[in-house]
């Protein structure tokens, strides 16, 4: 099945790489947006308050209000989030992202402003429920994020490398240094942590993800798969194995670190990363993590746009 899976996702390349661009014209949907440099900065808070509270509340069992609320700006607290059962090792980890988030909401807060939290479902169900879409099938028991290590390493993947597509996105659309600045740091540690998580979850690629009949690189492959087609964007997503047509210069098919054909990072526009967190592949329509949309002009824009 993982060959499949891999061969699958390079027809997928293939197919949407040739339909992104036509006659040299990109694509609405994939277009830039104009936005200012607050902005952009402060629509990367949706990310880092969804990742401060999922990372928290897993290791701890409680939020970014029980360190730090005035961060929130009053937006309502999360849904769902509960403590994880994590091996001791995975548990510092994981800690630690958290308290890491809590400074970058701080350091985006001093540097543009901050915005208000906004509504996160972080429940059983939310995870569960696009589990069962990226896989195309319905688990049973449901996929329950916080129930041992190997569930909440796979969640995990589906959080912190929105993040650092977004940041890729983000720099080279910013006309202040010190928002630049900002925003360069911040993606290093995104990267660090979508790495480590890629890499707890490689040690793991061949396990079968109990109780179903499925390996954590079944998994991995299909969220990515999952994430291309909500993007609607192409290939910016790959699992921890690839075709060899995919792996770095063709040599491997490992894929510990997701990149490009020269190794380089993809980028996601806004509109992108809130197709991928409503999952409705429509960044008008709220849903999936943010119920009620993303907060920031950005996102509250984008919902009161009509067709």
């Amino acid at each position: 099945m993982a060959s499949t899976t891999c061969f699958s996702a390079f027809l997928l390349l293939l197919l949407t790489s040739e339909f992104i661009t036509v006659m040299g014209v990109t694509l609405p949907q994939c277009q830039r947006i104009l936005a200012t440099d607050q902005d952009r900065v402060q629509f990367a808070l949706n990310l880092e308050f969804f990742e401060a509270e999922f990372f928290l509340y897993g290791a701890l069992g409680k939020g970014l209000d029980d360190f730090e609320p005035s961060l929130a700006q009053g937006g309502p607290p999360p849904v769902g989030g509960r403590i994880a059962n994590l091996d001791p090792t995975t548990r510092r980890i994981i800690e630690e992202f958290g308290y890491q988030e809590i400074g970058h909401i701080r350091s985006i807060r001093r540097t543009v402003g901050g915005i208000p939290r906004p509504r996160l479902n972080i429940t059983v169900e939310a995870f569960a429920t696009i589990v069962n879409r990226a896989l195309n099938t319905t688990l049973s028991p449901p996929f329950d994020p916080y129930a041992n290590t190997t569930n909440y390493l796979l969640a995990s993947y589906l959080i912190p490398y929105n993040g650092l597509v977004g940041y890729v996105g983000t720099i080279p659309e910013l006309v202040s240094s010190t928002n630049r600045a900002l925003v360069a740091s911040l993606l290093g540690v995104e990267a660090g942590q979508d790495a480590v998580i890629r890499t707890l979850l490689y040690e793991r690629a061949n396990e079968t993800v109990s109780p179903y009949s499925l390996t954590v690189t079944n998994f991995t492959s299909s969220f990515s798969q999952f994430r291309n087609r909500l993007g609607m964007c192409g290939v910016k997503d790959e699992g921890l194995m690839v075709p060899l047509q995919l792996g770095a210069e063709n040599r491997t098919t490992s894929n510990i670190l997701s990149a490009d054909t020269n190794s380089l990072s993809y980028s996601r526009t806004p509109q992108e990363i809130l197709r991928i967190l409503y999952g409705t592949s429509n960044e008008r329509r709220p849903g999936g993590f943010l119920p009620n949309g993303g907060s920031g002009r950005i996102a509250t824009s984008l919902l009161r746009r009509i067709f």
